[in-house]
């Protein structure tokens, strides 16, 4: 049995690495780029006017006006108005192309406007002010965004304006989810006094989706023929495949050997952990990368955060996260001798301390304390008393 850090070690070394495809840029979003973006023109492309006012010759205060006669009106995207005089200005607004006779814009603010004419109602007036300098953030030709970017808002934004109408993007994964179990009935049935209704997938499903991947679902029943075939099939049609349930040491489980049986190399089975104690991690010759996690939706649901979830992003050629570091909020025991993801809710405290309290369930099936709790806090193996005060790292599991 591995611990918990040789069980991320072995599951980083076994990253996917699925080559790239050609987007539109405006169905990007959450997609990881795999290419340099340079600019196709200076950044801003023209000395650009950032408030709405009257543009000067800063001579002109040099040598002591004060007022000004307005010769036009000149808005973004119109030609520039060039004035012929220091004692003319030119009424102008924000994002309207600076004339080259003019070096100052002076606020609507800071100015009267009355027949015609504008006088300063301010003595500060700085050569230069309320000016964005062609060039200021990019110069023509520079990189702006480099392979590895996860795609948001504010890059397609960056994108559009330097005219890339389709960006190369990481290829995503093709997952499958199989749920196993005679016990497990579909969401719509109503189970006997003996069964439960399948929710490890949908919980699956809805992770994968938080992380812009859509996936298929399989149910295989306790029978070794059938999850052999079903799984022969994933092994052709699909990158990864997540298993829940039939991992175990119980008489009907049956999938750590059908692997074997497909030649799906174990890398490890079990880690010194609760939950998940029995996870198990594999490979096929082909590429295709498995993770089977136990059949108790607390196990399921830690292990995809702290394991599938990394690796997916190491996979898609994104940074690691920043670690999260709380302080545990009140003292804490835990014998075996595994490490312990221990549910905690989350808060600040009056000095901005990020504060884990912990909640304490009913083990790895007791999946109603998911929806109390905010995240899971990493206890190290070598200890067994954790005392109000001391920090460890927390894996947070909510949207916000």
């Amino acid at each position: 049995m591995i611990t918990v850090q040789q069980a991320e070690k072995l599951i980083l070394e076994n990253i996917l690495d699925l080559g790239a495809e050609i987007v539109l840029f405006d169905q990007s979003l959450g997609r990881v780029l795999a290419e340099n973006i340079k600019t196709d023109r200076d950044l801003p492309p023209f000395n650009r006017v950032t408030m709405d006012g009257i543009g000067i010759s800063h001579s002109a205060i040099e040598n002591g006006s004060i007022q000004f006669k307005i010769k036009a009106t000149q808005a973004a995207g119109d030609n520039p108005i060039d004035i012929s005089a220091d004692a003319e200005c030119i009424e102008i607004m924000t994002g309207a192309a600076l004339p080259a006779s003019i070096d100052t814009i002076i606020r609507y603010e800071d100015v009267e406007i009355k027949n015609g004419n504008a006088t300063l109602l301010v003595s500060d007036v700085k050569k230069g002010q309320n000016i964005h300098i062609q060039g200021a953030d990019k110069k023509q030709g520079e990189v702006i965004l480099t392979p590895g970017q996860l795609i948001t808002p504010a890059v397609i934004s960056l994108v559009a304006s330097v005219g890339e109408t389709e960006l190369r993007v990481k290829r995503k994964p093709r997952v499958v989810i199989l749920s196993s179990g005679d016990e497990l009935v579909e969401v719509s049935a109503m189970p006997s006094p003996y069964q439960i209704r399948r929710s490890n997938n949908y919980m699956v499903k809805a992770i994968l989706a938080l992380q812009g991947l859509e996936a298929a679902m399989l149910h295989i029943p306790d029978n070794p023929e059938v999850i052999k075939q079903q799984l022969q099939l994933c092994l052709k049609n699909y990158d990864v495949i997540l298993l829940s349930g039939g991992i175990s040491m119980g008489k009907f489980d049956y999938i750590p050997q059908v692997l074997k049986e497909l030649e799906v190399e174990q890398i490890f089975h079990k880690v010194q952990q609760r939950p998940g104690k029995p996870f198990w991690f594999g490979k096929h010759s082909n590429g295709v990368v498995v993770f089977a996690f136990p059949g108790n939706p607390v196990a399921t649901f830690m292990c995809m955060q702290r394991y599938f979830i990394p690796w997916l992003q190491a996979s898609m050629g994104l940074s690691a996260k920043q670690k999260i570091y709380a302080v545990l909020d009140q003292d804490f025991a835990f014998q075996p001798q595994l490490q312990c993801f221990l549910h905690v809710k989350l808060s600040y405290s009056e000095h901005g301390q990020l504060l884990a309290t912990p909640v304490e369930g009913n083990g790895s099936g007791d999946f109603a304390n998911l929806a109390d709790t905010d995240a899971f806090m990493e206890l190290p193996l070598e200890k067994n008393e954790f005392k109000k005060g001391e920090v460890y790292q927390v894996w947070h599991h909510r949207l916000s």
